[in-house]
This record gives C-alpha cells, structure tokens and sequence, in this order.
C-alpha cells in the first residue's frame, strides 16, 4: 500500500482529500504546514507528499527540497500557468488546480506513483552501471542516464556501432564519445556525412583513387577510410550511403582492408566503424534501399537517441546552458528565462531538437535589449508556410511528454469546461494569461470557440471572418 502524506492547512480540503485517498486504498497521513509535515514525519517514508502551494510559514514548494527523492505534487487555488511552471521547474512531479476533480487527483497521483516504480526499476537495472555524464553532453534525465551507461559499457569494445536518433539529437557527440572512450582515443576519429557529398564522389572520398582512374584524378589519392586507420570512422547519415559504395564499405569490415578506386591491389586497414543515421535501415533493407547484408554488419549494437521533447528538464538544463554561453558570445550579462518563456520551452515539440533548440536561443539572446528573455523572442509560434495554419503540432507532442502532460491537460480542459460561461476575458485571467496569448493557443491546441459567452468578445477580425 503507498503511503501518502497530505500537506494542507485548510482542514476541510484536507479532510475531504484523506478520505478520498483512504477510499482508494491509500495509507494516509497529514499535515498542516511545512514545519509539522518535517518535525512529525520522515519524508524519505512515503512514497508521495501532497501539499498546498500556500501555506502558512514556508510555501509548499520547500518541501520539494525537503523530500528528497519523494516525490512532490503541488495543488492550488491560484489557477495559473505561471504558478505551475515554477513548481514544475522547481522540481515538483505535478500539478493540480483547486477545486480539483476526484477523478483527476486519482488520475494524477497514480500516474506519479507508476512514473516513481518505472524510475526506481529502470536505477535497479542500471544498477552497477556507470551512469556518469559524457563531456560535452547535458543531461540527467533517466533516458540519458541510460544512454551513457550504455556508452560507457559499449566504447571499450571495439564492436560497430549504429546510432539511430532523430536528426539535431547529438549524435555526433555520441560518436566521439565512443570514440574518446576506446583504445583508439590516441589515434583520429575521421568523421564523414554520407548526405552532404555527392554520389558521383563518394567512393573516391571514401576509399581513394589511383592515377587515371576518373576524369581529374591526377594523383594517387588515400580516402578518409585510409585515415581512420588505427582510429575511428564515423559515418553519419550512412542511410544516404549508394549501393556501390555500401558493397565497397562491406569490404572493409568483412576483410577489414580497402581497394581505391582504379586499384586491382587492397591493402589492410584497422578502422572501427560508428555509424549514425534518422532513417529506419531494417525497413530500408526489406525494399531494397540498402543492403541487408550491410545492415547486420552494422547492426551490432545500436544505441537509441532520444528526441529532445522526451527529456522532460533536460529541455530547461540545455537552454539555460545555451543562454550563458551566447551571453557570453556576445558580452551580455546572462539573461533570465521568463515563465512565459519557460513555458513555451518545455511544452514545444522542437522538431530540429538540440539544434533547433540552440538556434532559437542564440537568435533570442541577440534579439534581447533587457535582462530577461522573453517567449517572443524565441520566435517558434510560426505559421506553417505550405498550409497558411497556425503549427499545432508543438502543443499536440508537448502533450505526450510525461512532464508536460497535466499542464496542457490541465489547460484543455478548463478551457472546454468554461467557454460557454466565460468571456474570453474572464477565461484568460483565470488561466493567469492575456487575451492575446489565449488565443493563440487555442490555435495551436486546436480548440474552436463555441456560441456561449465566450464568443461575445471575439476580435472584430475574428467575428468578420465568420461572417465571409
């Protein structure tokens, strides 16, 4: 049975929230204030503490610190996006509003709890493992620990590698990882992206070229495979590589040497190969795309890049990273995230991931003349240009991260339940945003207006373009 401690000092609320979670089978115990909740319990004893983020003497968000590994949902009646992100960023797990429903607080503490046991499960089986950080990689999410345990198992093997992971994941960092880990560190890493050089020039980049092999090869010509010798190749984009080349690159790691073009003589080479790729190759090598003999040769161990909106605060760490060194770039004191701002960062999508994300913040950095940045600086509520609509798709993936999910629900639905009695005036201060930024996200989340109250103060543009 989960013990749960309630931290709230209105009695009747807490009353009401102790029965509810004795009724489903919870083991209860509460509190009043921060200073009660510490002096009468271990925190460390229960598996989630509920508190009010008002209470009297220290706020309920202390006890984020205070539970250690605990984790901590925070509740109340202050329903505004910007109270829930300073939780969430000052580590609590969730979010709920009062007067919460029965049916979502249960929902709510169940989904934290299954989070809590897959986290405790996914430690138990890292256990032994090194988990710490790769340099130059930012991250301390599960998934990332993940990643680097298996980085660390993996680098001194000398097995082939393939990364698979979306395009702008890093995995170009996870290749020299692997590579400064290894008994090849000594020697280069010889790093190639199969998509940026033409198919007519591949082979010979690759392998090399005699004299008079082709139009223009003057000279006797060492490919990159030939400078990897003793040390590392990786192969980025390999999904792009022509089917000519990928017999030749078989070679190398069949026989382990290369034959330059216009040679009939090979010549040994000792290359380990990492290869990247945001393609699927297993159904690549079913049409035919890419050879399937190729893929398995590769296909020894394959690590699994996650894209940038399954990081949950890893998204924050990263910007904040960002920010201090474009502030540095450009001689700026570092600039403060506002809420908006964070907000808009840990609910986007980010489609081009880290790179993506870099990119946004060093154009807001340069963009920024105060001492705070701004969600409009970061200039990602674009439109889509091919279909003139405003781009759903950042609040809809935000949606599917565990993190992010009760602040997006949370706003669906209070936005649903309350159009037909609210003015969109009344709608945007209970959410504690202005009219304007209610609206485009009602855009983005794909939330019509109906008929009720709310339509009664639309935009004059928007009330126009009903009538066309």
């Amino acid at each position: 049975m989960n013990k749960i401690l309630i931290v709230e000092d209105e009695v009747i609320i807490r009353t009401a929230l102790r029965k509810l979670l004795i009724r489903n089978k919870f083991d209860v115990n509460e509190a009043g204030s921060v200073q009660e909740a510490t002096s009468k319990y271990n925190l460390d004893d229960f598996d989630l503490v509920i508190s009010d983020l008002r209470l009297p003497g220290a706020p309920g968000t202390d006890l984020i610190t205070l539970a250690g590994e605990t984790p901590v949902l925070i509740m109340t009646s202050y329903a505004s996006l910007r109270s829930a992100v300073d939780s969430m960023r000052m580590g609590a797990i969730d979010y709920v509003a009062k007067p919460f429903d029965h049916d979502e607080m249960i929902t709510a503490i169940k989904r934290v709890l299954t989070k809590r046991e897959k986290a405790a499960a996914a430690q138990e089986a890292l256990k032994g493992e090194d988990q710490s950080q790769i340099e130059g990689m930012i991250g301390t999410s599960g998934v990332m620990k993940e990643l680097y345990a298996k980085i660390h198992k993996v680098a001194p093997t000398g097995a082939t590698v393939l990364i698979n992971g979306e395009t702008g994941t890093g995995k170009e960092l996870v290749a020299q990882a692997l590579h400064t880990e290894s008994s090849r560190r000594g020697a280069a890493i010889i790093s190639v992206n199969c998509a940026a050089i033409p198919d007519t020039l591949i082979e010979a980049e690759l392998f090399g070229n005699v004299k008079g092999a082709f139009t223009g090869a003057d000279n006797n010509r060492a490919g990159l495979v030939a400078a990897a010798d003793g040390g590392t190749l990786f192969l980025d984009e390999i999904g792009e590589l022509p089917l000519e080349a990928q017999a030749r690159l078989l070679r190398v790691l069949q026989e382990g040497e290369v034959r330059p073009l216009g040679s009939v003589e090979p010549y040994k080479v000792d290359v380990r190969l990492v290869a990247a790729t945001h393609r699927d190759l297993g159904k690549l090598a079913k049409e035919g795309k890419f050879r399937e003999d190729l893929y398995f040769r590769i296909n020894v161990v394959q690590l699994k890049l996650p894209p940038l909106r399954e990081r949950g605060k890893d998204i924050l760490s990263l910007a904040e990273t960002f920010i201090a060194r474009y502030c540095e770039d450009v001689g700026k004191p570092t600039l403060r995230l506002t809420p908006e701002a964070i907000q808009l960062i840990t609910t986007y999508s980010w489609p081009g991931n880290i790179r993506e994300l870099e990119n946004a913040i060093q154009r807001a950095v340069i963009l920024c003349d105060s001492n705070e940045l701004d969600h409009s600086l970061l200039d990602l509520e674009s439109t889509d240009t091919e279909t003139g609509k405003a781009n759903a798709e950042p609040a809809e993936a935000a949606a599917e991260s565990p993190e992010d999910l009760s602040l997006i629900d949370y706003f669906q639905r209070f936005v649903i339940d309350h159009q037909d009695t609210m003015s969109e005036t009344e709608l945007a201060r209970k959410l504690g945003v202005s009219r304007k930024c209610l609206w485009e996200r009602r855009q983005r989340l794909g939330i019509p207006r109906t008929r009720g109250k709310s339509s009664e103060n639309k935009p004059a543009e928007n009330k126009a373009s009903e009538k066309v």
